[in-house]
């Protein structure tokens, strides 16, 4: 039984780079060369076709292996590509390239600019998963019990299904 082999589309399906903006783009990702001057293997994966795999994770939020369903590029081959051109600043040189242009048309107030990119954890954040008070005089703790159900002070009311001694109610 020979083995299926998939077919990656190329056209346009409208979650595709539209051509004049990869005109734009094209210069600005590093030409790869081969280790191996024989080019034995598989052929690498175009840069337009991974770079339109890219664009959709980023805008769809999926998953890189979720892009094997979508049959524009293996999600592996996507996401190694994403790797390393995040390590050779493609990304960063993507970005300037998009506000340059955006500033010829548009027009942008460069005295005026803020940036906000913290995506951390609050430093005293707190617990992960913690009560919290539902009246002036509860204490996080009392205010509500496992799974959310509400309960007195100091007494567990359990699940109608569990044993008797493990409810104290």
């Amino acid at each position: 039984m020979a083995a299926s082999k998939r077919v990656y589309k190329v056209e346009d399906d409208g979650w595709r780079i539209p051509e004049a903006l990869w005109l734009r783009f094209a210069p600005l990702i590093p030409k790869y060369v081969s280790p191996d001057p024989l080019r034995r293997g598989r052929p690498r994966a175009d840069d337009r076709v991974c770079l339109d795999a890219i664009f959709f994770v980023l805008r769809t939020g999926c998953q890189w292996k979720a892009l094997d369903a979508t049959f524009i590029c293996p999600g592996s081959t996507a996401h190694d590509r994403f790797q390393q051109w995040a390590e050779l600043g493609v990304f960063e040189n993507l970005w300037e390239c998009g506000l340059e242009e955006y500033d010829e048309i548009k027009g942008l107030n460069w005295r005026w600019l803020s940036m906000d990119g913290c995506i951390t954890k609050a430093p005293l954040g707190g617990e992960k998963n913690r009560a919290f008070s539902s009246g002036p005089g509860e204490r996080g703790h009392e205010a509500l019990a496992d799974h959310g159900r509400l309960r007195s002070a100091g007494r567990y009311c359990g699940w109608a299904g569990q044993s008797q001694r493990l409810q104290t109610c």
